[in-house]
């Protein structure tokens, strides 16, 4: 009964993220952690219970790669499954050795204990983005955009230090009604006086550091609804150029955008004026196209990319973060692929320091779909860059959670950025996200069409993009040696 309350626990946490939205199961969820570990038996025996909720958590919540691999990856079902069910169990792994690191080295009272887990919360998540290029996914930071009253911290420590405050709340409401009895009068003052500080710094990270700059440029953004069974099928290659002509031709923008590897060929092996044609009524009125296509260097080495014709002298950016198994394979898993048929899985990275695009005299930077993840990455790039620019293909993953929590990864990254994040999507979510996090214009999911948006660049930084994790880091490393040397020091006496 105990490990089936650990699973729904960690599934319940899912609820939180769009496109649910349940911001309170974030709280039930971490909450339900701390209860179970602290109904634990011995004080090495936390990572079962972290584990196991772990597996529900990240089952409940990226299932939706099976679909990938099944459904267009043609691995049989029972494998792709299987395949799913491990790399689940490998995410559970973090949360799990938070649990035992917080049984194994717990002490004081329930404020200590809760920033004990909130310390361990935070170093847990910000190694699963990081660890083996890093899968941070499910963050639980990424549940509390607004309406959250905790989206204020996202602009001041990221999606990890919000994470942090979230798993302390939880951990400290879970912790103060197990000793209720013992201290009640004292502990609800001094809990009413941390819910107040928390929600007082939230408030103050809402205030708004960055401005806009010049006017608004703008942007057409298009979403071309191609089935991803056909996008590579050469029998409808035709079909997809011809799409992407109509769309960008009745396109408005001075910039005009197509999603990622829009065109599904290398540039340079695009029927002959295509790009000319493609881009023609666009460069006639004096503006740029911005399309997702794949390009190759000397060395043949293959590159998903953003390509833009016309202001201006061309110019690229090349995907630097790439996905494991889905652009590239890791050593020792070349095996993957004779079970999963993938198109163009042998990719390169791009370079690391690549400027951003001068378009129309705005600095836009670019980032190729699963790199929004990363905000540390992106902020590289401020503050020169105004605007953010994602272009993205998720019809991998069919009609599920996927498009709803990657638009919440968007609207984190414009956060913690001080910058717009418009989003060119194959499937969807094609939309613009504003600096507070609002979505500002969005194009449904699964439809064919063009979203027409006119956005100022912005300037300024925000907290997190002056100074990244670093100072949610050193502090919880601080904590960590902290733990450990009272420990000793107890010890000795």
């Amino acid at each position: 009964m105990r490990w089936l309350a650990a699973f729904v626990a960690g599934s319940l946490g899912v609820l939180a993220f769009a496109p649910f939205g349940w911001i309170l199961a974030s709280f039930v969820s971490l909450g339900g952690l701390v209860y179970l570990l602290e109904r634990t038996p011995g004080a090495r025996s936390g990572f079962a219970p972290g584990f196991v909720w772990g597996l529900g958590y990240f089952v409940a919540g990226v299932s939706w790669l099976y679909v990938a691999l099944e459904r267009y990856g043609g691995m049989p079902p029972p494998l792709a499954a299987a395949a799913i069910l491990l790399f689940c169990a490998y995410l559970a792994l973090y949360p799990a050795l938070a649990g035992a690191c917080y049984l194994r080295w717990r002490r004081g009272g329930p404020y200590a204990r809760a920033a004990w887990f909130a310390v361990l919360w935070f170093l847990s998540e910000w190694l699963r983005g990081w660890i083996f290029t890093g899968f941070p996914w499910l963050a639980a930071g990424y549940a509390h955009t607004p309406p959250s009253p905790l989206a204020g911290y996202i602009s001041l420590i990221g999606v990890y230090g919000t994470g942090a405050v979230v798993a302390l709340l939880a951990a400290l409401l879970v912790l103060v009604l197990m000793r209720w009895r013992e201290v009640r009068a004292k502990n609800a003052a001094v809990l009413a006086l941390v819910l107040c500080g928390v929600l007082g710094l939230s408030w103050a990270g809402r205030q708004s550091r960055v401005e806009p700059e010049g006017e608004a440029l703008k942007i057409s953004l298009v979403q071309t609804n191609i089935e991803q069974a056909l996008k590579w099928n050469p029998a409808h290659y035709r079909e997809v150029l011809t799409t992407a002509l109509e769309l960008v031709h009745a396109a408005q923008g001075d910039v005009v955008v197509l999603p990622e590897s829009a065109l599904p060929a290398l540039v340079d092996r695009l029927p002959g004026g295509y790009l000319e044609q493609l881009s023609a009524p666009v460069v006639a009125r004096g503006g740029a196209l911005v399309t997702g296509v794949f390009v190759s260097d000397a060395e043949a080495r293959i590159y998903n990319a953003a390509v833009s014709v016309g202001a201006g002298a061309r110019q690229h950016y090349a995907k630097r973060h790439l996905v494991p198994f889905g652009e590239y394979s890791p050593p020792f898993f070349g095996w993957f692929y004779q079970l999963a048929h993938i198109p163009m899985s042998d990719q390169s990275r791009g370079a690391a320091a690549q400027p951003p695009l001068d378009l129309l005299g705005r600095q836009i930077a670019l980032n190729i779909c699963y790199e929004d993840v990363f905000g540390d990455e992106l902020i590289d790039r401020l503050p020169a860059a105004g605007l953010m620019l994602n272009l993205s293909n998720l019809a991998w993953y069919g009609d599920s959670f996927a498009q709803a929590q990657h638009l919440q990864i968007a609207q984190v990254r414009a956060m913690e950025s001080g910058r717009p994040m418009l989003r060119s999507t194959n499937t969807g979510m094609t939309a613009l996200v504003l600096p507070d996090g609002t979505v500002a214009a969005s194009l449904p999911a699964f439809t064919r069409g063009v979203l027409e948006v006119a956005v100022p660049a912005y300037r300024g930084l925000t907290p997190y993009a002056r100074w990244g994790d670093w100072p949610m880091l050193v502090l919880a490393w601080v904590g960590v040696a902290g733990v450990l040397l009272s420990r000793k020091i107890m010890r000795g006496h």
